[in-house]
């Protein structure tokens, strides 16, 4: 097995962003055909804690506050920058603030009052919900 990993490698060529093979089907890594094959639960499963961890580092780098909250806060923050991207959710400037402020009702009401909030409904309610009762 190793030395065919190590054939494909080299044959196939590794591309970290999504681009279309010559029978143009969508494609990624090492010639991983996504139309047809896509990816198991478990490769999910390691992209999502992947995602999650690189979020967790950014905001840790970027807000003070962030390693001071509860574990519900920040799973609340890394949603949203899960959904919104990083620069999505430095625009919830007040929200933000109202965090610093350890004022999470504040914080709360901003995430409502958004366009995000109404793009996603249910998730921004509940997460809202969570940002109050930490």
């Amino acid at each position: 097995e190793s030395l065919a990993r190590a054939m494909l490698r080299d044959d196939e060529g590794l591309r970290l962003k999504p681009y279309h093979c010559t029978a143009n089907k969508l494609t990624i890594g090492f010639g991983r055909n996504l139309e047809d094959r896509g990816i198991s639960e478990s490769e999910a499963e390691f992209l999502l804690a992947n995602d999650v961890s690189e979020i967790h580092e950014d905001l840790s780098e970027i807000y003070d506050f962030f390693e001071y909250l509860s574990p519900t806060r920040k799973a609340v923050l890394i949603n949203m920058a899960f959904n919104l991207g990083l620069n999505g959710l430095s625009k919830f400037k007040k929200m933000i603030k109202a965090i610093e402020e350890d004022n999470y009702a504040e914080a709360a009401s901003e995430m409502l009052d958004s366009r995000w909030a109404n793009q996603v409904g249910k998730r921004a309610q509940r997460l809202s919900r969570l940002m109050v009762t930490g």
